[in-house]
C-alpha cells in the first residue's frame, strides 16, 4: 500500500470574525486555498460585519492555552500565525505556548485596529507584544500605523519605513514586512531580514473590498512556510496571492467587503467561485 502524502499543517491563534472576512475565518480560508490543513485557537469572539465591530468577548487565557495544547499535541503545526491578541495576559500565555511547543515558523500579524477603526489591542499590551512575542517570530507583518507603534516613530516615506523596520528587528524577529498600503503611490511592501532590504511592489487597486487583507496576507505567509518555502519566497508568494484576492473581490455587505480567498479556484457555470 502506498503511503499517503503528508498534508502541511498551520495553526492560527486569532479572534473570530462573525462576518467571515477577517480573523480566524479568513485564516482558515487562506490555509484551505493553499492546500494546507488549518487549525485554530480562538482568542476572542467578535460581533462584527463589514461596517463595524459591535462587541468583543475575550476568551480566557487558560482556554486559549488549552486550545493550542490540544492542536499541537495531536495534529501539530508546520507554521503558526497570530492575529488578535487583545491583552498583555493573552500575549504572555501565547508566547509561553509557542516556546513550549518549539514553534520555529511563527508569523506575527500585530493586529491593533480593525478596518472599521475599532481598537483590538489594549495600549498596555504593546510592550508585551514587543518583548514577549516578537523575539519568537520568524516573520512580523505590521502595516504602517502598526509599524509606527512598534518602531516608536512616525513613518512618512520609504526611508522612514526602513528605519522603523530596523527598530522592529531589534526586538528579535527574523523578517520584518512593513506593508505599504497606507503610503502614497504603489502598494509596495518593504521586507527586512536583519541585513538586507527587498521591495515587493504591486499596483494600487481602487476598491473598498479590503476587509481581512492583513489577516489573509499573514496567513498566506504561514501557509507557504508550512509547505516548506523559504521565508522570502513565502512572503513573495503571499504578496501575489493577496494582490489577486483584492483585485477579484466582490461586494458583500455595506462596508469594506472581504477579499476573495478562493480566486485560484475554478468558477461554476453560474459565475460564482466554487468553494
Amino acid at each position: 500500500m502506498r503511503a499517503s502524502k503528508r498534508i502541511p499543517r498551520a495553526l492560527t491563534i486569532a479572534g473570530s470574525d462573525s462576518g467571515g472576512g477577517a480573523g480566524v475565518q479568513a485564516d482558515l480560508k487562506t490555509f484551505a486555498a493553499h492546500g494546507v490543513h488549518g487549525s485554530s485557537a480562538i482568542t476572542a469572539i467578535t460581533a462584527q460585519n463589514t461596517v463595524a465591530v459591535a462587541a468583543i468577548h475575550a476568551v480566557p487565557s487558560e482556554i486559549i492555552a488549552a486550545q493550542i495544547d490540544a492542536v499541537m499535541t495531536d495534529i501539530g503545526a508546520d507554521a503558526v500565525k497570530t492575529g488578535m491578541l487583545a491583552s498583555a495576559e493573552v500575549i504572555e500565555a501565547v508566547a509561553a505556548k509557542i516556546r513550549e511547543h518549539g514553534v520555529k515558523n511563527l508569523v506575527c500579524d500585530p493586529v491593533m485596529v480593525a478596518k472599521s477603526g475599532h481598537r483590538l489591542l489594549e495600549a498596555s499590551a504593546v510592550e508585551a507584544l514587543r518583548v514577549k512575542l516578537l523575539p519568537l517570530a520568524r516573520v512580523v507583518t505590521p502595516n504602517i500605523p502598526e509599524a509606527e507603534v512598534l518602531g516608536g516613530m512616525k513613518i512618512r516615506d520609504g526611508e522612514d519605513a526602513r528605519l522603523a523596520a530596523r527598530n522592529i528587528a531589534s526586538y528579535g524577529p527574523k523578517f520584518v514586512v512593513i506593508k505599504g498600503g497606507h503610503l502614497e503611490g504603489a502598494a509596495t511592501d518593504l521586507v527586512y531580514d536583519g541585513s538586507n532590504f527587498d521591495e515587493l511592489p504591486a499596483e494600487r487597486i481602487a476598491t473598498k473590498n479590503t476587509h481581512g487583507t492583513g489577516c489573509t496576507f499573514s496567513a498566506a505567509i504561514a501557509a507557504n512556510l508550512a509547505k516548506g518555502l523559504a521565508p522570502l519566497d513565502a512572503i513573495r508568494e503571499a504578496k501575489r496571492y493577496i494582490t489577486e484576492a483584492i483585485r477579484t473581490a466582490g461586494s458583500i455587505g455595506a462596508g469594506h467587503s472581504p477579499v476573495n480567498h478562493f480566486h485560484g479556484m475554478k468558477r461554476d457555470s453560474g459565475g460564482e467561485t466554487s468553494e
